[in-house]
């Protein structure tokens, strides 16, 4: 979600505008800026660290640190790519590095654009501070940040009161037991989950049309492939579908969302979505009493008008932009799987598998591996018994 200014052309106009900025000893005032900006921001950043709101505001705008004094953050940085200078002041471009404390292994890193003014003295201030063109925006960038803290969770809201992302937390601090029991304690056990105030901003942070996301009632971010380096994945609520949902939904979708963040060093690029999406769900429906027609209610539909899926669903099955019926249907088939699995191999043969496709590197024969080795069988045989088993668990009971 990155995004990257466009450079300036090095032409007549660019050349006019970048001679004056030449100095002696082959230095640039450009060079003198940025050095100066680099400054200011350190000193913000330490402000806002050590809560110091005056030494803040010394450095310009407070908005961004009324926003954000209820993160805890355990670092804060920011490193200036390039500073230019305009009419009333300058822009600069920055890296901005971060870590929840508590949470995150690793900085999260963000591309932002600050505006600068220059003050009587001769030195920079800080007049804005917002998502660099094509970066996705940062929770507190839509307003003041709201933080909750559960015992296994950290729950962070814009446009909500403490009390109702309290609610999310309960979830969270069930979800994060309920899937270390399944998959095992080998991960961080935390969780944080953002609830922003509507569609509209959940497609701001993920820097996507909120049109994507609309019947979804949450994602999880984070890169496949990780190497269990990366910080913590962020669990982003869509509010207006996640309210929808009765209280036994809501934790399925939490617990499956968790179960991402959980198996996130073990799924690379070889991992299908038909594995990590139907061993998620797998877990989040795990002890809920569900029966696969009342958790599989479209590919049911489906079964019982005499059309069952012929194979595995395909990764660009669960497009979110894809047919709702077919989106469905594809999370449900993945979950039939990795459920057939567990039944007739065991538990502790699923979760090798899931780990043994992760492993292999390339999607190119994971999976074709994976069953050999782990499951002892070929991916034709594997998928005529999945079908077999679609059939018998959704078909009509005389």
């Amino acid at each position: 979600m990155a995004g990257r200014r466009r450079a300036w052309g090095i032409g007549a106009v660019g050349l006019g505008l970048l001679l004056p900025l030449a100095g002696c000893g082959g230095g640039t005032a450009t060079d003198s800026a940025r050095t100066e900006v680099q400054h200011l921001l350190d000193r913000r950043s330490a402000a806002l660290l050590h809560h110091d709101e005056r030494a803040y505001g010394a450095t310009g705008t407070r908005t961004e640190y009324t926003r954000l004094r209820a993160l805890p953050l355990a670092s804060w940085t920011y490193r200036v790519t390039a500073v230019s200078r305009t009419s009333s002041g300058a822009t600069a471009d920055a890296e901005l590095s971060y870590r929840v404390a508590g949470y995150d292994r690793a900085p999260v890193d963000a591309s932002r654009t600050l505006t600068l003014g220059r003050a009587a003295d001769g030195g920079w201030y800080v007049t804005g501070d917002k998502p660099a063109e094509e970066a996705g925006q940062q929770l507190w960038d839509q307003g003041p940040v709201t933080a909750v803290e559960g015992a296994h969770s950290l729950v962070l809201g814009t446009g909500r009161t403490a009390a109702q992302l309290r609610a999310y937390a309960t979830l969270a601090d069930r979800a994060v037991p309920a899937v270390s029991r399944a998959w095992g304690t080998g991960w961080s056990r935390h969780v944080v989950v953002l609830v922003p105030r509507s569609l509209k901003d959940m497609g701001g942070l993920l820097g996507s049309p909120a049109a994507n996301y609309r019947g979804i009632a949450a994602v999880t971010t984070g890169e496949a492939g990780g190497s269990g380096r990366a910080p913590a994945d962020r669990v982003v609520v869509n509010p207006e579908a996640y309210a929808v949902l009765g209280d036994l939904g809501k934790q399925v979708v939490l617990t499956h969302e968790t179960t991402h963040v959980a198996t996130r060093a073990d799924t690379t690029a070889a991992t299908p979505l038909w594995l990590s999406e139907g061993y998620a769900d797998w877990i989040g429906y795990l002890g809920t009493g569900r029966t696969p027609t009342e958790a599989a209610p479209e590919l049911t539909r489906a079964v019982q008008d005499g059309h069952p899926p012929a194979a595995l669903p395909t990764d660009q099955d669960f497009g979110f932009t894809s047919d709702p019926t077919k989106l469905a249907q594809a999370y449900e088939s993945g979950w039939l799987a990795c459920r057939m699995i567990a039944g007739h191999w065991g538990t502790a043969r699923l979760d090798a598998f899931y780990r043994a496709v992760g492993a292999h590197g390339r999607r190119a024969g994971a999976v074709e591996d994976a069953l050999k080795k782990v499951l002892g069988t070929t991916p034709g045989a594997f998928t005529g018994q999945w079908r077999e088993y679609v059939r018998a668990q959704l078909s009509r009971t005389e």
